[in-house]
């Protein structure tokens, strides 16, 4: 008689739901193996969902009935087990080896027989399906209760869950108090720290008696739930709960979230440029301060001695520009260009259509080849040493073939795309160097190049590909040339 390992299992850990799920199951099954005279050397409890492989005990219990601990298991179902593919899989697999000789279950009959492992594997299937199905219940269930106005889950606070009508009421003694939470901070005379000192000390606490932190504070200010909606799946819908507060006093609440954090950076002057050179000379960064209302740059100099000099913000912004300036595309260059890739993509799109056709051709002629191979085999024209030698060199090049249109359809357009961006990109370049935005120069200068150092007074650039294609671009790619020198110029250069 082989060993049993009883396994009970409940489907959640949370102590107020299937409060009697596991003592039912174990009393029931200490029962059955008291009658069938059944060898149980190890109860095996768990708490925790089957829909997904990964449950820690049933893992360890398999792993000692893979070690020759236990030959047989006893479970009160067979969902009790597995409701998931890998975890009954693992079962029929070790029965197949013979790890586990014996199922026990006092509702399901079960032997290690052919028809006994194809119903073990229908209730599998069963419990599987079961679950699969529950979940979109429930996923239907939640828009229905979304679309008659009714957050899903655990009321906030001020609210609580009115079980016998499934919605959100108010809760008489926290509801006045968060309404009170909004008239304060809207108010503009307290911090968020505050905010929560002062209405701790009127009585709001959390359910469990805790004092909420400040984040706490804050998510509550910040939760649409009181003036009357909610978020479900990032989408805000409209609730027909009663509202704590109005949209106005909401609104207040959030102008006075964001003011108080722009306060908290009083003080601190922000430089354009700030963080984006290092020092040619000795390579420390580049920092920036203020004399007589004007901004300059210098070296740190924290490494060693450096001779480099200050920089005036406006001379440096004005090199830049120059930079960005050099790979930019004026406007007319940009549009034609545009349309010259439109013609191309449009000849491509011609020569892609041939070509996979071509392709797909080919498949058909080696497909044919494989069906007269065979037809010869079959009627014995050539050896299976034969047929198995031409089928190998004609199957690999059907697959090779296969292959190259599955890459051909995979990649696209896209190398016209990514000039298009290209493109694009080098139009708003000219863009960013004319205007007198500080930070579009900056965010510019670092997408088309690395390493930026500052030496001599003078900016320096690793450009990137394919930024450094313009600095080779036909003459009067930046004056604008006439339309038919532009044209031949840019063109050539685009093509090659």
């Amino acid at each position: 008689m082989p060993k049993y390992f009883l396994y009970a299992r409940k489907s959640t850990d949370e102590p107020d739901r299937q409060i009697l799920s596991i003592e039912a199951q174990i009393t029931e099954l200490q029962e059955f193996a008291l009658r069938e005279g059944l060898d149980v050397v190890e109860t095996f409890i768990e708490s925790q969902t089957a829909k997904v492989p990964g449950r820690v005990i049933f893992n360890k219990m398999m792993k000692r009935i893979e070690s020759g601990e236990a030959g047989g298991i006893l479970a009160w179902h067979p969902d009790r087990l597995a409701r998931n593919s890998i975890d009954g899989g693992q079962i029929i697999y070790l029965i197949d080896t013979n790890r586990i000789t014996s199922l026990k279950f006092p509702t399901f009959w079960f032997d290690t027989t052919p028809q006994g492992k194809f119903m073990l594997n229908i209730a599998f299937g069963q419990s599987k399906y079961y679950i699969d199905n529950l979940s979109e219940n429930v996923k239907r269930g939640l828009r229905q209760k979304v679309r008659r106005g009714e957050q899903c889950g655990v009321a906030p606070t001020g609210y609580l869950n009115d079980k016998a009508n499934h919605k959100m009421v108010p809760d008489i003694d926290r509801f006045p108090l968060v309404r009170k939470l909004f008239e304060l901070y809207a108010t503009r005379e307290h911090s968020l720290k505050d905010l929560r000192n002062e209405i701790t000390s009127k009585g709001l606490i959390s359910r469990n008696g805790k004092v909420f932190s400040v984040s706490n504070i804050q998510s509550i200010l910040k939760n649409p739930f009181y003036y009357g909606a909610f978020y479900f799946n990032n989408e805000l819908h409209q609730g027909t709960h009663r509202p704590a507060i109005t949209k106005k006093l909401f609104d207040q609440c959030q102008e006075v979230m964001k003011s108080k954090a722009r306060c908290s950076r009083r003080g601190v002057k922000e430089y354009a440029f700030r963080g984006l050179l290092r020092c040619g000379e000795c390579g420390c960064s580049i920092t920036s301060e203020t004399h007589k209302g004007h901004n300059y740059y210098r070296c740190t100099k924290k490494r060693q001695k450096c001779s480099q000099k200050y920089i005036r913000e406006e001379a440096l912004a004005e090199q830049i520009s120059g930079i960005i300036q050099k790979v930019s595309l004026p406007s007319a260059w940009a549009e034609e260009m545009l349309k010259e890739l439109d013609k191309e993509k449009e000849q491509d799109a011609q020569a892609e259509r041939a070509f996979a056709q071509n392709l797909k051709s080919q498949i058909k002629e080696v497909e044919e080849k494989l069906d007269r191979l065979l037809d010869a085999r079959l009627e014995s024209v050539i050896s299976s040493e034969e047929y198995a030698v031409k089928k190998e060199k004609i199957l690999n090049r059907k697959i090779e073939i296969s292959e190259r249109l599955k890459d051909f359809e995979r990649k696209g357009d896209c190398r016209l795309e990514l000039c298009r961006s290209f493109i694009l990109s080098a139009n708003q370049a000219q863009i960013a160097a004319l205007e007198e935005n500080f930070s579009e120069k900056k965010n510019f200068l670092k997408k088309i190049g690395s390493n930026p150092l500052l030496r001599e007074r003078k900016v320096f650039l690793a450009l990137e590909n394919p930024w450094k294609l313009l600095l080779n671009r036909p003459a009067g790619a930046c004056s604008g040339a006439a339309g038919g020198e532009k044209s031949v110029g840019y063109t050539k250069w685009l093509r090659d």
